[in-house]
């Protein structure tokens, strides 16, 4: 890669780590109901760039969780952003060795169900570790599995959904290397 791309790159990057940061500090649309909280398109960010590679991906993951902590919001949600890496990984791995997974409903439709139940897992592993502790007090099936577990998946499932429509038109002009372009219709 040159150093315009790797320059390029790396502006991206730090673009979508800024939006990261700031859609959950400003978005009106906030539902929390502990230990579950749900801002929408919060995870736009390091869905986007986890449709560039697994390295911007991860690192927009990991800045992103680094604000929620600087901002002060509760350890569980805290931890619960730092549990995206995974799905993130996961998911930038597979689009960087299947590129075109994104290009057909058909490959699409699987990919998002399979991060978004990746991402509920561990989501609900981190908030099980809070409500074994004592700190949630309803219980566990409706607080945990319920609210965070099917919750997370209905937003995952959104958010990617706002990331795809967002990438779309983006993809165009971001003039980088990427894992995964989206070519609705093509084979």
């Amino acid at each position: 890669m040159s150093t315009s791309y790797k320059v390029r790159t790396l502006t991206t990057a730090a673009m979508l780590c800024a939006i990261g940061i700031l859609i959950p500090l400003v978005s009106p649309l906030k539902i929390i109901i502990p230990p579950a909280s749900f801002t929408l398109a919060s995870h736009v960010a390091i869905m986007i760039a986890m449709f560039i590679s697994p390295v911007v991906g991860i690192s927009v993951a990991l800045v992103t969780c680094l604000g929620f902590f600087i901002h002060g919001f509760p350890l569980v949600v805290v931890l619960r952003a730092l549990s995206h890496i995974i799905f993130v990984a996961l998911g930038a791995v597979i689009l960087k060795r299947f590129p075109k997974t994104l290009n057909s409903f058909k490959t699409m439709i699987p990919f998002a169900l399979l991060i978004a139940i990746v991402h509920a897992i561990a989501e609900v592993f981190v908030s099980s570790l809070f409500y074994f502790q004592g700190t949630v007090t309803k219980s566990y099936l409706i607080s945990v599995i319920g609210l965070v577990g099917i919750g997370t998946i209905i937003h995952s499932l959104v958010d990617f959904s706002i990331a795809v429509l967002v990438w779309i038109p983006v993809q165009r002009v971001v003039n980088i290397p990427t894992s995964a372009r989206i070519k609705l219709g093509a084979k």
